[in-house]
Parts: structure tokens; sequence; C-alpha cells
């Protein structure tokens, strides 16, 4: 490396030992696209004389091959790894560098402008206790200025900086300076952040970047990298409860077994009394093992394995807390939540949620509202879509232990997953438990499903039948009750168009409502398990999600999915209501098969086209299917 400390010539160790004892720093850079976030990273490893002469050489041959900035170094080059992102001039992915100077070790994460990319830039921005969002003079903030900030301001970050970026290109007036630095304070004045400084610079001339610039006499701030080495974040990376998500029993040998994870807050030392939740067990903790060798003390972002004084049941998954001030756990709280994926939210719909180690089945209970990004305005909506923010309430299978995000940024975070994909689709910060989490309790009852199956002389199932319009859901369905209630069998049967004339008249046919309609009847429909009846469902449910989550309210081998697989144009034929003429000559939206999706099942336990049988037929086949697998025994 071009630059080097005069320590390493002459005290290697003292140089080394001096590295390891520096303050530490996680920022980001974000912005609208083509702000001159990884110019300005470039720009900073350039100027701190951080390049190897190999990477020097290889980035002047770029910049005369893809570079943007003619026969000049473009600095972008240093961080825009990716083929796409050099050929496209912009950035895709989250860019991760470690430098260091004298004062300071920093890793900044170069996150992308795009607002396609927001999630990126989150992901960047949930770990940085600084962001540094740039701004191009020549266009003062814009949409995604304000989105960034309130992103930030979202995941935590308290520490601002402002980089009005190409001042050269508007002959680094004063008056273009102040007018952004005013209408920026203005926008962030609510969102609560401890500090902010604007610098006026050019990124690709280096001025205010590692020292005052001449060109700015007016200016009389820090220069960026100077800020960057003095700025104290420390308040804000240290709590006082003690918390480590378990991620693995370490047991190698009968002799040894201890708890290893990451401290996500607070402190520990031998002697210390610990709680583990959800068990709610104690100990003490007797050692803390490394691979260098036990430690007097461990900290925040510290690997380590925990051995106890007691011989208690601990899992992955599970969190260790210091014994005076354990988290809380819940399964219904508040929380923010950034929507990360092309397909909106849908409330009623079932996700995975991830927090610490634990993974558990979570819903969307309630979607209280939208937040504006321009304006941090309250507005009601039913779904959320793609870089969208909103509050909500959620609901998982099974309480988790947390801390509210603005005390423990670990432990009061989330993601969503898509059961189906295994694909992130949002992030969310916990805000508080829920207080009905607390106040609703399940009542004991001494008379159960088995006892009230046993009275009917069946096994309670869910007959769930799924198809298009037309396809002879409800009429293969009213057959079968009729043939059960022939055999003295105890049914009801929920149909789609009845019961929007009650429980769901209030629900409509976009996806967010159709969503809410079969969480609705799920619930009502699995209630009737729990009586012993048969239940028949006979709805489109056009989404598997719901399909699926259906089948999770009830027992293994409870919910009998019924595809009436009768082709679409079969049942356009039929048309018994004039639906699908409706629908084609753009009377009707959103219906199924036309201008909305139907998923089909993958694997039902029926399958039966009425295009090849008669409903009579089907009936036959269904309540056969019921007497061949003992739902009929008494």
């Amino acid at each position: 490396m071009s630059h080097q400390s005069a320590l390493i010539e002459d005290d290697i160790l003292g140089y080394l030992q001096a590295h390891e004892n520096k303050s530490f720093l996680r920022f980001i850079t974000c912005g609208s696209v083509d702000d001159g976030k990884s110019t300005l990273i470039g720009r900073l490893l350039y100027d701190s004389k951080l390049i190897y002469e190999d990477q020097l050489s290889a980035l002047e041959s770029d910049s005369k091959k893809v570079g943007t900035q003619g026969e000049k170094i473009d600095f972008a080059l240093l961080v825009d790894g990716l083929a796409a992102e050099r050929e496209q001039g912009i950035t895709i992915d989250v860019a991760y560098r470690f430098f260091s100077t004298d004062q300071r070790k920093f890793i900044v994460a170069d996150t992308p402008g795009h607002e396609q990319y927001t999630r990126n830039m989150a992901t960047g921005a949930s770990t940085a206790d600084l962001a540094v969002i740039l701004i191009d003079a020549r266009h003062g903030v814009m949409t995604q200025t304000r989105r960034h900030s309130f992103i930030a301001s979202l995941l935590g970050i308290k520490h601002i900086v402002v980089a009005i970026n190409k001042m050269d290109l508007v002959h680094f007036d004063q008056t273009v300076f102040e007018k952004i630095e005013t209408e920026y304070c203005d926008f962030a004045k609510n969102l609560g952040f401890e500090s902010i400084l604007c610098i006026p610079m050019s990124a690709l001339e280096g001025d205010n970047i590692t020292s005052q610039s001449g060109n700015t006499p007016w200016y009389h701030g820090a220069a960026l990298l100077p800020y960057l080495e003095t700025i104290d974040v420390s308040s804000h990376t240290s709590d006082d409860a003690f918390r480590m998500p378990v991620q693995w029993v370490n047991r190698p040998n009968l002799d040894f077994r201890g708890f290893s994870g990451t401290v996500a807050g607070g402190s520990v030392a031998p002697g210390d009394e610990i709680v583990v939740l959800p068990s709610a067990n104690r100990s003490k903790v007797s050692r803390i093992v490394t691979y260098n060798g036990d430690l007097d003390k461990a900290s925040t972002d510290q690997a380590v394995t925990l051995v106890l004084e007691d011989e208690i049941d601990i899992s992955r998954g599970d969190v260790i807390c210091g014994g005076q001030a354990p988290a809380e756990q819940t399964d219904q709280f508040a929380a923010h939540l950034l929507w990360m994926h092309d397909e909106a939210l849908f409330p009623g719909r079932q996700y995975l949620l991830k927090t610490a180690n634990r993974i558990v089945p979570a819903t969307v209970t309630d979607l209280k509202h939208k937040i504006n990004v321009n304006t941090l305005d309250h507005q009601s909506g039913k779904t959320l879509e793609l870089n969208e923010v909103g509050v909500c309430n959620i609901h998982t299978s099974q309480p988790i232990a947390f801390d509210p995000y603005n005390a423990n940024r670990k432990t009061g975070s989330f993601i969503l997953i898509d059961r189906r994909t295994n694909t992130t689709i949002g992030a969310g910060m916990i805000d508080f438990s829920l207080r009905r989490a607390q106040n609703v309790h399940w009542q004991a009852l001494e008379i159960d499903k088995t006892a009230r199956a046993q009275q009917k002389h069946q096994k309670p199932c869910m007959l769930w039948f799924t198809g298009l319009s037309g396809s002879g859901k409800s009429t293969v369905a009213n057959l079968v009750e009729k043939r059960l209630f022939d055999l003295g069998r105890h049914t009801y049967t929920l149909d789609g168009d009845n019961v929007r004339h009650g429980l769901n008249n209030d629900l409509g046919f976009t996806d967010a409502d159709r969503v809410e309609n079969i969480r609705r009847v799920s619930e009502t429909a699995k209630l009737m398990v729990d009586a012993g009846t048969i239940v028949l469902v006979s709805f489109i449910s056009p989404f598997t999600s719901e399909r699926r989550m259906a089948r999770d309210l009830v027992e293994d081998g409870e919910f009998i999915e019924v595809f009436i697989s009768t082709p679409l144009d079969v049942c356009e034929q039929r048309d018994v209501k004039g639906l699908y003429a409706k629908a084609r000559r753009g009377e009707i939206k959103n219906f199924t098969g036309i201008d909305s999706d139907y998923e089909k099942p993958e694997n039902p336990e029926i399958d039966i086209d009425t295009s090849q049988k008669t409903a009579d037929q089907a009936a036959v086949e269904i309540v056969a299917y019921l007497e061949k697998n003992g739902y009929l025994d008494g």
C-alpha cells in the first residue's frame, strides 16, 4: 500500500496494537441514482492513499476502457465491482469496503440509488452507525433522498452527513448549497436524528473530502474524512441488557457443553446470572470460551461460547439474557415494515418470520397505515407495494423473545420470508407488544374435539373444494353433503357466494380482499372441525398461500384438498351466471382466470375434472375416499 505508518518499520508490534485498538465506524452512502456515491468512496480511498499500487494501475486502465470521466480517473470503478454496474454506470448490489486511517477503522457500505433496489439500501443501513446521504447540487432534494433518510431513521441511524455533491458543476455557488441545506433540514427535523452535517463537495475533484477546499471559502465546517474520524457514536453501539441468541449447541465430547452465538447487546462475565428464553430457566456463566482461550468478559458483537454452571435445556434459537433484565416475549406486536417484493403484502396471508435465530409462521393481521416518504404523512391502505413502509400488527404462531427496536437493533428486527419461494420479502422493526397478547389466553375446555367427534361417530375434516368459477365446485360439494347426510354424518357447507352475504359482505374481489376472504373462512372452518364436524368449503381460493394457510390451521390428515380441475374453456362455455362474458367485456375486474391468476394445486388429495365425470360420479368418488380413509368410521 502506498501509505504506511512509520511504526511498521520501527515497531511492528506497536503498529499492530495501535491498529487493533482503534475505534470502529460503520457507515453507508446512499441517495438518488448518479449522485456520486461510488465516486465518493473511491475518492476517499484514493486521497487517503489506501489503494495498493496494482489496484491503482488497474483503476487507471479500467478508467480508460469503461470509465465515465474521459481521461480522468473514474473513482467509482473501485467500488462498482459488478459487470452490470460498470456497463450501466449504477450501483446494484451493496458493496462493502474496509479501510483504515491513523485515527479510525471503517466499513463503508455503498448502497444503490435506484428505487428498485431500496431493499439493498435497507440491508446496508441495518448495521450502520452513520449515513452519508449524497445530493446532486444540480437537482436538490429528491424523492429517493427523502426515502433513504426515512429508512435510515427507521433503522436507528442517529447521525447524518448530507454530502451536497457536484458543487463544481454549479460553480461552488453558496446560495445553491444553503437552499439545499435548508430544504433537507426542514424535511428531516422530525426524523429523530441527533446530528446533521451538510458539506459542499465535489467527489470527482476531491473538494472537502479529506481537507477543506479553497473553492468553498464560505464553508467553515469539517471536511468529510476528518469528521468521520472524530464523530462519537459509541453511545449507540452498547446496551446495558445482555442478549445472546443461541446459534449452535457446542457439544464436541461428553465433557463439554457450551452455547455459541454472537453477543447482540450488553456484556457478560463469568459468575453473571442469566435467564434463557422461552423456557425461563436460570443459571450462571462459568466460562466464556473462544478459539484463542477463555475471556474475562464478552461484549456486543463478540462471537463466544458460554458454558453454564447448571445443565439446563437450551436449543438453537433460544435467547440467553441477563438475569436481571430479560427480553420480552410475545406472539402479537406492532411493527414498522419495509416491503421488499414486487408482489404486494396482503394482510391475512401467512409468511415466515425470522428474528434472531428463530423462524416461525406469522401473519400481518392489520395494516394500520402506510407512510408517505415525501411528507411523512400517514395514509390508509389495504396492501404494501414494493419499497413502501407501513405500520402493522403481526401475529406469530408461537411467542418470540424480543426487545423494542429502539432498545436493541439486533433483537428488535426481523425479516419476512415467502413460504413458497424462500425469498426475503420484508424487513421489520418491532415497536411494542400488543396488550391483547398479555390479556387474551386460551380457556381450558373439558369437552375436546375428540369427544365431539366420537359423539358423532366420525372423524372431523375440512373438505376444501377449489377450482375456477363454473367448474362445478358448489354442485359437487352439495351432492357430497347430501350423501353424507343420508349416511347420518354431521356436516356443514361454507359456500363462497353464501358467505359473502354475511360474514364477508364487506369484502370485494381485489387480491387483498380475496386473501382476507379465505382467512376468515379458514378460521371458521377450523372451528367447525374442532366441533367434530365434516365441513365442506367451496371457494375459488385462487392462491396457493391461502390454501396452505387453511391446511396448517388443522392437524395432519384433517385437510383434504379437492381440486375441481375443469378447464377454463369448459367453464366459460357453461358460464351459468354470465360472469365470464362480462369479464371478457371488461365489465368485471379481477375475475379469476381472465385478469386475475389462479394458482393450481400441486398435490391435491382428490383431483376431479367435471368435463370428464358427472357431478354424481364426482360425489361418489369423494365419499368413497372418506370411507376408505376412515373419516366415516363410528
